[in-house]
């Protein structure tokens, strides 16, 4: 029964099922992922890491960056879900908007990209009095 719970408490979070119709593309970079959730590395590192203690993710080590992919093989729940999912999502304007944004992203490479580049590509982000989510970009001090 826990493993069930945590399945759809892992699939009950938007930033998660983004993660994971992302994910169903392909192998990912945190640093992609950030860039195309314009979301910085500690939320978006938060939210794969609750995916991978549900079971339905993996990731790898690759140099400075950590690589996540869809667990293979899914069986069971897990796998029934995901399909579903794949299935019944993917024609959703949000998902075709975050998969459109992900094919630029990994054209730029992030990954091999110098951090100042990686930075720039992410921005960082801020809301607004009236509760609007910005992307500030950060000020260089005057010399």
């Amino acid at each position: 029964m826990e493993d069930i719970a945590q399945i759809y408490k892992a699939l009950s979070e938007q930033m998660r099922l983004r993660i994971l119709m992302l994910l169903m593309h392909g192998e990912l970079c945190v640093c992609e992922l950030m860039a195309v959730l314009e979301e910085p590395q500690s939320k978006v590192s938060r939210h794969v890491a609750y995916l991978k203690n549900s079971g339905l993710i993996e990731g790898k080590r690759m140099g400075t960056w950590n690589h996540y992919f869809l667990k293979e093989p899914l069986e069971g729940l897990a796998a029934a879900h995901v399909e579903f999912l794949r299935k019944e999502l993917s024609g959703l304007d949000w998902v075709r908007s975050d998969v459109e944004k992900m094919k630029e992203v990994q054209t730029r490479k992030l990954c091999e990209a110098s951090p100042e580049i990686r930075k720039r590509a992410s921005g960082t982000r801020g809301t607004t009095a009236a509760g609007k989510t910005v992307v500030r970009r950060k000020r260089k001090a005057n010399s």
